[in-house]
C-alpha cells in the first residue's frame, strides 16, 4: 500500500491513497483525514486503506491524477525525529579522511540524533538557505514511521512496529557543523528542513527486497543530472532499523508517528557507493590530497529515487532545487 499527503492549505494536508505506479491518487476522508490520523488508529484504519488501494489499482473512477496536485511530506509534522548513522563505513571515511581513528564503540552502539520534525518538507519543495558559504550538501537516506514503542524493546521486537518506509533528504550544511559538534552538544542550525519523497509504502508493498530490518535495493543520487552514487541501502548497514528503533527506545518509550532515518546510505569500496557530497570530498582527499567537489550552490538540483527490481519508482522522487532565502 502507498500513501502520501497532499496540500489542503492545512499544516497536516490531507491523506490519500497513491496507486502502485504512482499515476492516481484517491482522498479517504471517512477512514482518515491525516497520516497522523491514520497512524494512530491504525489498527482499523489499515485493512480499510488497503482495501481502497486495491480498488484504486483496479481503476477506480473516483482517482485524479496524483501529479496534479502539490505533495507534501507524508507526515508534514512529527512528534518525533530521530536519525541515525547506521552505514558506519561512511563514518569511517569521513573520519579516515581526517586523520582521525573511529573508535571501537561505533560498531556496537549507534550514533543518532533528534532532528526538527515541527514541519517537514516536500519531495518537490526547494532547499531555501541563506548563505553559499556553510556547505550545502543533500544526504540520502531510507526511513521508517513507526507505531508506539514501548521502552526497552528487544530489537526483533521493535521490527513489529514498522508501519511505514520511505526515502528522504537530510540536508546538511557541512560548514557549520564542526563549530556546533565543537559544542559537545549536537546539531542544530547545521540541520535545515528535511525533505521526504512524495509517498510512504507499508513493508509487504517491497516484497523480498525488505527482509532483516534492511531495504535491499539500490538509493539513486543524482546532483544537476550527474549521478553521484546507487549504493545498495542494504548493504553495509551495520545497525537495521530494528537495532536503531531499539536504541532510540532504550530509555523511553517513542509515540506513534516516530521518524527514524538510517543515516546516508553508503556502500564501501564502491564507485558509485556515495549518497552525500561530504563522502565524494572524503574519496577525493585520500587518493588526492585535496577534495575537488564543491558542495552545492545555487540552482543546483538535486534527485534522489528508489526503483525496484523492474525498474519502476517505489515512493516517487525527490527532485529540490537550491534557492537563496529570502
Amino acid at each position: 500500500m502507498k500513501l502520501a499527503s497532499i496540500d489542503n492549505k492545512t499544516r497536516d494536508g490531507q491523506l490519500v491513497v497513491v496507486s502502485k505506479d504512482l499515476t492516481k491518487a484517491i482522498a479517504v476522508p471517512s477512514i482518515a483525514t491525516t497520516m497522523q490520523a491514520a497512524l494512530d488508529n491504525w489498527k482499523e484504519a489499515e485493512p480499510k486503506l488497503k482495501a481502497v488501494y486495491e480498488s484504486l489499482n483496479a481503476g477506480n473512477e473516483q482517482s485524479f491524477d496524483f501529479n496534479s496536485v502539490r505533495v507534501l511530506a507524508p507526515i508534514p509534522r512529527a512528534y518525533h525525529w530521530a536519525d541515525g548513522s547506521a552505514y558506519v563505513t561512511h563514518v569511517e571515511l569521513v573520519r579516515k579522511a581526517r586523520n582521525a581513528e573511529l573508535p571501537e564503540s561505533f560498531w556496537t552502539d549507534p550514533l543518532m540524533y533528534m532532528g526538527a520534525s515541527d514541519a517537514f518538507i516536500g519531495a518537490n519543495d526547494d532547499i531555501e538557505i541563506a548563505n553559499e558559504d556553510w556547505g550545502i550538501d543533500f544526504e540520502s537516506e531510507v526511513a521508517v514511521i513507526t507505531d508506539d514503542v514501548p521502552p526497552g524493546v528487544s530489537a526483533e521486537k521493535a521490527l513489529e512496529h514498522i508501519k511505514l518506509i520511505t526515502i528522504l533528504n537530510d540536508v546538511s550544511l557541512r560548514n557549520l557543523i564542526p563549530a556546533e559538534l565543537g559544542k559537545q552538544f549536537g546539531f542544530y542550525q547545521s540541520k535545515p528542513w528535511t525533505a521526504f519523497a512524495p509517498v510512504v509504502v507499508t513493508p509487504d508493498e517491497l516484497g523480498d527486497s525488505w527482509k532483516d530490518g534492511k531495504l535491499h535495493l539500490p538509493l539513486y543520487s543524482t546532483l544537476n543530472g550527474n549521478l553521484i552514487g546507487s549504493p545498495n541501502a542494504g548493504i553495509d548497514m551495520t545497525f537495521n532499523f530494528g537495532e536503531l528503533i531499539a536504541h532510540a527506545a532504550k530509555t523511553r518509550s517513542l509515540m506513534t508517528g516516530t521518524v527514524i532515518g538510517s543515516g546516508t546510505v553508503a556502500n564501501q569500496g564502491s564507485p558509485t557507493g556515495s549518497s552525500c557530497l561530504a563522502e565524494v570530498r572524503c574519496l577525493e582527499t585520500i587518493k588526492e590530497g585535496k577534495p575537488s567537489t564543491p558542495f552545492m550552490k545555487f540552482g543546483d538540483r538535486i534527485e534522489i529515487e528508489m526503483k525496484d527490481n523492474e525498474g519502476k519508482s517505489i515512493f516517487g522522487r525527490i527532485n529540490q532545487v537550491v534557492k537563496e532565502y529570502r
